[in-house]
């Protein structure tokens, strides 16, 4: 118990630090977001504009340290200002409305490649030697250096505007209300199939090569001599000895990737028009919403902090040696 608050106080002040700096770097700017979208629409926002804009974004005419201390009340609150590329919507209300989006693609994407790639690079390594071995490393090597950008505008290209088999944009049917009917459901899972084979096909080899090789360190302990000269089976040594403590580090880079799930995929979010984080992300620096930008890259901080911190508490559930350091 003393270790999860001792992990817990160091992630709340990182993320304390982040907000700082989330504070202080439009601040360190010359200038300010307020003044840079006034001299863009330079002859159509009025000196009092620009004065309501500044209050806006927190540009007040208290000093640095009031100025502070209202940033973070209105974080308490939810409060991130508005955004300007979806004005006048809240920035809490943008990130609500495209999270889930997010989450539900890079989510199960990420969630398929790393069950499928675990369970090769399990196989391969238990058959070092042979052919699966011999021809799926370099495969899923190639795979996963192929550009994903690239390969998302090759499916996109020769399975959505020249077949014709998928949709090239959105996440469902623009004619489709948002509901849990089977013909909308059907629609995501239909939008998404290009994005997320994209995904899966260009992070699965990382997941089989990572594995094949805690694999191969495992094989080699004592206990699995043991196991095999026990007499059982191959699969339960495979799956229960081998497989069991090979995967640990596996567990831990997937937590973390889950963290970095929120951030989306700006590529192939951007490429297929998907309305997710990374799609905010890139409109959000087109248009210089600055709110918008700043709210999504404290919420990337926070999802990945809170990655971090479930990992630790898992990793010292899973491993024994883990605990007693703890």
């Amino acid at each position: 118990m003393k270790f999860i608050f001792r992990r817990l106080g160091f992630y709340v002040l990182a993320f304390w630090i982040a907000i700082t700096i989330n504070f202080a770097l439009p601040r360190l700017m010359p200038g300010d977001p307020a003044s840079t979208l006034f001299a863009s629409y330079a002859g159509r926002m009025t000196p009092e504009e620009l004065t309501a804009l500044r209050r806006a974004l927190g540009f007040t005419n208290q000093n640095i340290l009031q100025q502070y201390v209202t940033y973070l009340g209105n974080l308490l609150h939810g409060q991130m200002g508005l955004s300007y590329s979806h004005y006048p919507v809240p920035v809490m209300d943008v990130i609500r409305n495209d999270i889930g989006w997010t989450l539900l693609l890079v989510g199960i994407a990420v969630t398929i490649s790393f069950t499928i790639g675990t369970l090769l690079g399990t196989l391969a390594a238990w058959k070092r030697g042979s052919l699966l071995d011999s021809i799926l490393p370099p495969v899923l090597l190639f795979c996963w250096s192929f550009p994903p950008f690239f390969l998302g505008m090759l499916l996109l290209y020769f399975l959505g505007l020249k077949a014709g088999w998928f949709p090239i944009s959105h996440a469902y049917a623009i004619d489709q209300p948002i509901s849990l009917t089977p013909r909308f459901v059907g629609s995501v899972a239909y939008h998404a199939i290009l994005p997320a084979t994209v995904l899966v096909i260009t992070t699965i080899g990382g997941w089989c090569l990572g594995m094949r090789n805690n694999m191969v360190a495992t094989l080699s302990e004592d206990y699995i001599t043991m196991a095999e000269a026990k007499g059982l089976r191959n699969w339960r040594v495979m799956l229960m000895y081998a497989a069991r403590n090979a995967i640990l580090p596996q567990v831990t880079a997937f937590a973390i990737t889950l963290g970095f799930v929120v951030s989306g995929q700006v590529l192939i979010e951007s490429i297929f028009s998907y309305p997710g984080v990374g799609f905010d992300l890139v409109t959000a620096a087109t248009n210089q919403d600055y709110p918008l930008l700043q709210g999504l890259l404290l919420f990337i901080v926070a999802a990945v902090l809170l990655a971090n911190f479930l990992v630790d508490i898992l990793y010292v559930r899973l491993d024994p040696r883990a605990r007693v350091e703890a």
